[in-house]
């Protein structure tokens, strides 16, 4: 049982719809399927599922039409393929000319008188697939097994099969021309082997068999002597003079050789920040760029290879394109340029089996670039080519603007707008940080910190993970430096950062409400909160997560993963993802909300990690990590990474 079968166009009007069923109209399944996947360039897969609805879509991009069917999930239909399929086909036949005739108009001023037809192919395709049988299993007699006999399976001791046989005699017979030149030359040697084989034949089975044993041991005897020998020669002597026992600390050329600053294992200084020492740095190599504005968070830049490639373009047509003659050649070219045809899939396979491959190598996911490329054909199969363009250049166009739609989130997230919404209600801005291990999710963290303190906000930092060793002093680090760079003096005696912190082994949950209730009443604008990493296979610490997450209910969650990753970004983003989904007690979990891309200065033009993540949770990457500075934090520029993708 259909609930509703849709006919709009991709303006969004709608030229005819059916009600299967009673009950709330079509309007919001399809509106979440234009929002979610028309819109958003996710066309690889031709369903969606919203709510208990399972919707099926199909694009006729010649006349730009859109056929959605839908009905419940839990019911199996076989036959909604087939009906969608002939729909398409019996509505553009029928209302063909008045499409090519009126065009826009024909859609606004036509009638679209269309119940019983679809009826009729509703009817059909449910008795289609009730007239289909069940595939029956062959009996022995059809199969190929009953057709050998007991004979041919029953092999002797000895003799080879005789398929092997002959795959040798072919192999044999491609070698006869070499075998042949060496013949003479080994002749003595097969007379002595023919010899040795007639002396065997005179002796008996059990004398043939003490030979071998008597030959074997023999040979094994040898061998042990040999390696004796080669042991006893290369034994080095032992040294008279013993290495010193014990490890030495390294001393690094930046670092601070006084030992006492780095001893952290006093636990009456843990907490405090008067009893830490002052540590000496050069605040020129930790602000970086010094012509920067300060609060300013720019966009990521990449150099383009535009100009060599208009130097390439200039340089093409000096060079003879057709021989002389050769009128053929030019009109080829210029019917492979003119549109005078529809793209169909023959057409575009090879050229997106290219892309494909192209963007795994630049580190996209396979499993997302299959789905790109899928989403792409039926975005243009159908459709007409325009004039003097190529297959290759049309499939180029429309992947590079499915990759920008889809690195441009359907909602923004303004870090400072919400932040000054709290302010007015009186409340700190909770951030909460999470990721795997090793992926810079504390160092990102400062660089937020120093952001944040630049735009004239104070910032509380919780120290939540009580797991890792270092985790509360790099912290701490970060915390004396920041305010070695932002004093209290340039701000009216205000303290911009500080650090929450209760040691280790303790209950992050419970740190992070005490630090938010900390912030409340001292009057900070924003806690950040730091995660101790952990695997997204690990379910007792994804649990734990989860319940942090579910107790102090942050503003925003942010998934810090690192642009090195491929596939792995899309198994964690999903693992994260359902695991906070799972856990979370209540009715509408709490997901996260977006995305910390780190290390990207370390890729070059392999970018597919972002396309892999925002794909994946349709969630906006708000910050991207570029460099070993408080001011390497950029905004993601959508244009720019897709240019660095699409570069060959």
């Amino acid at each position: 049982m259909l609930d509703f079968f849709t006919i709009f166009s991709k303006g969004g009007l709608v030229l005819w719809c059916f009600q299967g069923v009673r009950g709330p109209a079509a309007t919001a399944p399809v509106n979440a399927l234009i929002r979610s996947v028309l819109l958003q360039e996710r066309g690889g897969n031709n369903s969606f599922t919203h709510e208990a609805l399972t919707l099926k879509y199909k694009l006729d991009n010649q006349f730009e039409l859109v056929f959605v069917v839908g009905f419940q999930k839990i019911l199996t239909l076989t036959y909604v393929d087939k009906l969608i399929d002939d729909v398409h086909k019996e509505f553009r036949d029928k209302y063909r000319n008045e499409f090519q005739q009126k065009g826009a108009l024909g859609l606004l001023n036509g009638t679209f008188d269309f119940k019983d037809d679809f009826m009729r192919l509703l009817r059909d395709a449910e008795e289609s697939s009730k007239v289909r049988a069940p595939t029956v299993m062959k009996t022995f007699e059809q199969s190929v097994k009953s057709q050998k006999t007991v004979k041919c399976m029953i092999e002797t001791r000895g003799e080879k099969p005789k398929e092997k046989v002959k795959n040798k005699k072919n192999k044999g017979s491609k070698k006869d021309g070499t075998e042949a030149v060496a013949a003479p030359s080994k002749a003595s040697a097969g007379d002595k082997q023919l010899s040795a084989a007639g002396d065997k034949e005179e002796l008996t089975k059990d004398e043939i068999l003490q030979k071998n044993r008597e030959e074997f041991f023999r040979r094994h005897m040898k061998a042990g002597e040999k390696s004796s020998v080669f042991l006893c020669s290369t034994r080095s002597p032992k040294p008279d003079a013993q290495k010193e026992k014990g490890k030495k600390p390294r001393v690094w050329d930046l670092g601070n050789s006084n030992a006492k600053v780095l001893d952290y294992s006093n636990s009456a200084t843990n907490g405090s920040a008067e009893a830490c020492p002052v540590e000496e740095f050069d605040p020129d190599m930790a602000l970086g760029d010094k012509n920067r504005e300060p609060g300013r968070l720019y966009d990521l830049e990449y150099e383009s290879d535009d100009e060599a490639e208009e130097e390439k373009v200039v340089q093409n047509p000096s060079k003879p394109s057709v021989k002389k003659g050769g009128l053929g050649g030019m009109f080829g070219m210029l019917k492979g340029l003119v549109g005078s045809k529809s793209l169909t899939r023959e057409d575009m396979d090879p050229v997106l089996e290219k892309m494909k491959d192209h963007l795994i190598a630049k580190n996209v996911a396979a499993e997302i670039a299959v789905q790109l490329c899928e989403s792409v054909a039926k975005k243009l199969e159908g459709k007409v080519m325009g004039t003097f363009t190529t297959v290759t250049s049309t499939v180029k166009q429309a992947l590079q603007e499915a990759l920008v739609q889809i690195l441009q989130p359907q909602r923004r997230v303004d870090v400072l707008r919400d932040v000054m919404d709290a302010q007015r209600h009186r409340r700190p801005y909770v951030v909460t940080f999470c990721g795997v291990n090793g992926v810079g999710k504390s160092t990102n963290l400062a660089k937020i910190s120093f952001w944040l303190i630049e735009n004239g906000f104070s910032v509380l930092i919780a120290a939540c993970d009580t797991f890792r060793a270092g985790a509360v002093e790099q912290l701490r680090t970060h915390t004396r430096r920041l305010n070695a760079l932002h004093p209290p003096e340039s701000h009216g005696g205000r303290t911009m950062v500080q650090l929450y912190e209760k040691g280790y082994g303790k209950d992050a949950a419970g740190i992070a409400m005490e630090a938010i209730s900390y912030a409340r009443n001292q009057g900070f604008d924003v806690v950040l909160v730091d995660t101790a990493g952990r695997m997204q296979d690990n379910a007792p610490l994804m649990t734990a997560l989860a319940k942090l997450i579910a107790v102090n209910a942050p503003d925003l969650v942010l998934f810090v993963g690192e642009a090195l990753v491929g596939n792995e970004a899309v198994d964690q983003l999903v693992k994260f993802n359902k695991a906070l989904a799972d856990h979370s007690m209540a009715q509408t979990p709490r997901l996260i909300d977006g995305i910390v891309l780190t290390k990207f200065d370390t890729i070059d033009d392999k970018v597919g990690a972002a396309i892999s993540m925002t794909y994946i949770t349709s969630k906006p990457i708000v910050f991207v990590g570029t460099g070993q500075t408080y001011c390497d934090l950029r905004s993601l520029n959508a244009k720019a990474v897709v240019a660095a993708l699409m570069k060959a």
